[in-house]
Order: C-alpha cells, then structure tokens, then sequence
C-alpha cells in the first residue's frame, strides 16, 4: 500500500504534516529538508524518508529503524517530528545512497544564509571527509563562487 503523493497537496509540506504528523515518526533526510523548506523538493513526490520504532505498512515511507529516538535530534512542528538540519545532514553523508543533488543545494542554502560559512555547523567526525568533498560545490551552487 502506497500513501497519498505530494501532487495532492498545495507544499511538500503539507503533504508530509498530513502523512506523519502525530504519529511515532521522525522526518529525515531528503524529508527533513523538504519539511523544514531547505530545499525546493520534488514536484510529484512519492518517497518520505523517516525513523521509526518500527516497520510500517506503506511501501513508499523508508522505514530507518531506531530503538529509541533519544540519539536523534529532532524538532517538534505542532504534531510533527522532524529531525534537525544538523541532524539530516549528518546523516545523508554517512548515507552512500544520498541525493546528493539534494545535499549540495541544502548545504548552499545553509552557507548563504549563515554569513557564507559553514563555521557553527557540526559535522560528525566520520563524515568530515565527506563533507570535504560537497564543500566547494555547495558554496557555487548557486553561480557565487
């Protein structure tokens, strides 16, 4: 069984506060940035990305499994949980099936409206690496550098 697509809806946003909001689930990655309007999103979106404490029945919510949510940091939006910007960066670059066009435009987003640093942002030392490698392209992302 499939959910409900983003065509239905007027934002991603929307969409994704009426699929998981007030249920036991954590937006993250692609999710997460589309919730927190870090990142345009998809026209026609199908995929919501999110942790749960168990495996649900939709075939299009990618199930990350956690046995608490204690180790995630995460935000309240009304009935909504949605993990951090740290939080869904860190984790798309420890994730080797990333979008990474996805990641690069987040990024951008983040180093333009931080005074074009990325100096307060905290990375976790297995992804520094990583992170070295989007660094030049998110800072040109969009045609200033």
């Amino acid at each position: 069984m499939r959910t409900k697509i983003s065509d239905d809806y007027i934002s991603n946003r929307a969409w994704l506060r009426d699929i998981v909001g007030g249920k036991p689930l954590i937006l993250r990655g692609v999710s997460a940035l589309e919730y927190l309007e870090l990142i345009d999103g998809y026209f026609g979106e199908e995929d919501i990305y999110v942790y749960a404490r168990t495996s649900g029945n939709y075939e299009n919510i990618s199930y990350e499994i956690a046995d608490d949510f204690e180790q995630i940091e995460y935000i309240r939006y009304g009935d909504v949980l949605c993990s951090t910007f740290e939080q869904a960066v860190n984790d798309m670059l420890s994730d080797s099936f990333t979008d990474d066009g996805v990641l690069c435009e987040a990024l951008s987003n983040y180093f333009h409206s931080n005074n074009e640093s990325f100096e307060n942002l905290r990375i976790k030392g297995e992804n520094v690496e990583r992170f070295a490698f989007f660094k030049d392209s998110a800072i040109s992302y969009y045609g200033g550098g």
